[in-house]
């Protein structure tokens, strides 16, 4: 299957996350910020992230940013998943770069299908 990034500064989240996708059979990397992501993705051969928008320092915009500005990393599939749903938010994230955005709480069977349908698109 596929090489998960799961980056999220919460525990909970953040393990029944990574939990779940390694039950749908992905290989999953856990982390809880965005140095530490960004240094993963350089480190490991990762297919999609999955990136809280707020963490303390260096927020998931800001390492959308980094990775759409590095040629290595542009292409890379990137879903936000954040407590912050508003119109505005979401907007923000798409523009961002983002290839989905899923507001917090959520469906782990969405989050599942979502990660599914991103990989899908970058496979073709």
């Amino acid at each position: 299957m596929a090489c998960v990034l799961v980056v999220d500064d919460e525990p909970d989240v953040r393990q029944l996350v990574a939990y779940k996708l390694r039950r749908c059979g992905h290989e999953v990397t856990a982390v809880t910020d965005g140095p530490a992501a960004l240094r993963a993705v350089r480190e490991l051969k990762v297919d999609v992230v999955l990136l809280d928008v707020v963490m303390p320092g260096m927020t998931g915009l800001d390492v959308l940013q980094e990775l759409r500005a590095d040629p290595a990393t542009a292409k890379l599939a990137v879903i936000l998943l954040t407590a912050r749903s508003q119109e505005s938010d979401v907007s923000a994230g798409l523009s961002a770069g983002a290839d989905d955005y899923l507001p917090k709480p959520f469906s782990l069977s969405e989050l599942t299908s979502r990660v599914q349908a991103v990989l899908d698109r970058s496979e073709s």
